[in-house]
């Protein structure tokens, strides 16, 4: 084989392993899904979410990573079995984010609206929580999606 065609070989091999790779982190079907529904605080119906279900660490470390896309109505529900404190980022995220914080009784404490793709600054909910719920950033403001909004899942 020649030193071109060896070359051609190689690149095609590279992209196949790097579209394999993106392709399974998107819309990962591995994952357990689940309806979400976010209240107003008068209990009017706000928004339905279809979400991938993130509760192991290898899920939540993983997020939304590598996705070049999201269904408005789609989004991942991070379930940890405690109340933390520990900030979110946006390495290897390829969209923007709104990122939701909520309290261990279902109410969003705080939004970071359109967090940027990309970067590790640290987003720290305004509390403690328990969940997070990531949906594609803006949706939560043109939804009038607010801390003390109920969440349901």
């Amino acid at each position: 084989m020649n030193k071109n065609k060896s070359k051609l070989v190689f690149y095609v091999f590279c992209f196949l392993c790097v579209f394999s790779f993106t392709t399974s982190s998107c819309g990962n079907g591995n994952l357990e899904t689940q309806t979400v529904k976010i209240f107003s605080q008068d209990e009017t119906l706000l928004a339905t979410f279809e979400v991938e279900i993130a509760d192991e660490p290898s899920e939540t470390a993983q997020g939304l990573m590598y996705r070049q896309e999201l269904d408005p109505d789609k989004g991942m529900l991070f379930i940890f079995s405690e109340l933390r404190e520990s900030p979110f980022w946006m390495k290897n995220t390829l969209i923007p984010l709104d990122i939701i914080f909520i309290s261990s009784d279902k109410k969003i404490i705080s939004i970071v609206h359109n967090a940027t793709p990309q970067t590790t600054t640290p987003r720290y909910a305004e509390g403690p929580y328990q969940y997070v719920l990531e949906i594609n950033g803006g949706l939560s403001q043109e939804l009038n999606i607010v801390p003390g909004s109920r969440v349901d899942f």
